[in-house]
């Protein structure tokens, strides 16, 4: 009878060449593995700076607003009070649109917009992953407060029944930003800015984030 004779026995030169040895586990550098390994478990510190920076910005958002308008009133004529005379100012509006006024009257849209983004930074956080990145979980808080603070007003929970028709479900608004003779930024608010903050650091995190190595990128080594 015929023994068959394996690869490595009948060719004992070919099956040197390390195209044929097998990829273990324990031969992959351990370089590539600290890189594709995360820890199991989302430590406390990680919610606890996501929470503090949605909850503090949030907060800070509202009760500012909150303030202003109790002391300025609805946007009037007489609802400016400058800081730097004709460049920085405080004065009241109510934004029914998105950003630059776009969209006027579509809150619903923009409401339930606003709700589905939340729900996608929880997501993308908690379930995928990027909440071991401590600066992704910065930029997405501050993306997080400044959704919950123009939600709170474009879900009407703001205005009482003695507010105009015209204002109800709008985004309140308060920081002048001004270019004479007639240059005007639009009016903001502190829930506007924690959004370009948190837009700014998803930019720098994508610009300075390395690129990733893996075990696919290994090439063969085809010389003879």
């Amino acid at each position: 009878m015929v023994c068959a004779l394996s690869v490595r026995e009948r060719f004992p030169r070919l099956a040197s060449k390390p195209f044929l040895k097998r990829r273990t586990a324990s031969s992959v550098p351990a370089s590539l593995k600290a890189e594709t390994t995360r820890p199991a478990t989302i430590p406390g510190s990680t919610y606890a700076l996501f929470l503090s920076i949605a909850v503090v910005g949030c907060l800070a958002d509202l009760l500012s607003k909150q303030a202003t308008f109790a002391w300025l009133g609805l946007p009037s004529a007489k609802s400016t009070w400058w800081l730097v005379e004709g460049y920085v100012g405080i004065q009241t509006a109510v934004n029914r649109g998105a950003l630059f006024g776009i969209g006027q009257g579509l809150t619903a849209v923009f409401a339930t917009l606003s709700i589905g983004a939340g729900i996608g930074i929880l997501v993308w956080l908690f379930k995928y992953g990027a909440a071991h990145d401590r600066l992704l979980v910065t930029a997405l808080g501050c993306v997080m407060a400044g959704i919950a603070g123009n939600l709170y007003d474009r879900l009407g929970f703001w205005h009482t029944t003695t507010t105009p028709a015209e204002f109800h479900y709008g985004v309140r608004d308060w920081i002048l930003l001004q270019w004479p003779p007639d240059h005007t930024w639009p009016n903001f608010n502190i829930a506007d800015s924690m959004l370009v903050c948190g837009a700014g650091l998803l930019i720098w995190h994508s610009l300075t984030q390395p690129p990733t190595t893996s075990a696919d990128s290994v090439q063969p080594d085809e010389t003879n």
